[in-house]
């Protein structure tokens, strides 16, 4: 009697698989920190290591704890900030709910901005200042006056989180910094030492896996927990 095609094996199937990162690799959320407090003229803010040093703004601490929500369910091993507060202070949300500490990780702070520190670029680009149009129009951060140049921070920041992936080889780590390092950061990734990923919202995370065979981009400017795409909204009273 012949076999009935009912009675054959059902071929094997195949889904589409989520992604692995390779063995050894560390995965890093890159989180900017929530907005910070605003510049008011003729009050610098205080310098830390040459570089202003405002805490978070109401708004921001709204965002850091967006963030903390957002993250509390991610298997995360470790958190980093820099040497300014509004980074430990977006971080500390996140590493109460977790039981973590934070560490300082000196090197990933932001870009210096020469002349422009103490929150006086905010005023020089509001107002149009030449050294402002000039460094947005080339892409280049040492067109402000006595400020890093693009690779300077590049530099830094890349061997500072290679480090940190070194000492995390197989985990997921927070790393909580500033919207030029994830843009310096980032722009390594893909060879460029330009803007391209400039801009990114406060309180957004972006997600690099760095491994053996290089350096993966999984997700950039991811801000969803702090509102619309297109929008930034006031925090809920």
């Amino acid at each position: 009697m012949t076999e009935t095609a009912g009675n054959e094996s059902a071929p094997k199937s195949h889904p589409q698989g989520f992604f692995e990162p390779a063995p050894g690799a560390c995965q890093i959320l890159l989180v900017r920190h929530g907005q910070s407090a605003p510049f008011v003229e003729g009050q610098p803010f205080e310098l830390v290591d040459g570089q202003g040093n405002p805490p978070l703004s109401p708004k921001g601490e709204w965002q850091a704890n967006q963030v903390g929500e957002r993250l509390a369910d991610e298997p995360i091993d470790a958190i980093y900030a820099t040497s300014l507060q509004r980074t430990s202070q977006t971080a500390a949300p996140l590493a109460k709910r977790l039981g973590l500490d934070i560490t300082i990780e000196p090197d990933l702070r932001e870009v210096h901005l020469g002349e422009g520190e103490g929150g006086l670029f905010r005023q020089m680009a509001s107002e149009g200042h030449p050294a402002a149009l000039a460094m947005r129009q080339k892409q280049e951060w040492s067109e402000i006056p006595g400020a890093e140049s693009n690779k300077q921070l590049a530099e830094r920041c890349v061997r500072a989180l290679t480090g940190i992936a070194e000492r995390h080889p197989d985990q997921l780590v927070a790393v909580f910094c500033h919207g030029g390092v994830v843009s310096a950061l980032l722009g390594h990734a893909i060879g460029r030492q330009d803007f391209t990923f400039g801009g990114c919202r406060n309180g957004s995370i972006s997600h690099l896996v760095i491994g053996e065979t290089g350096w993966i981009i999984r997700t950039f400017n991811d801000g969803g927990h702090v509102g619309p795409l297109t929008a930034d909204p006031e925090p809920p009273t």
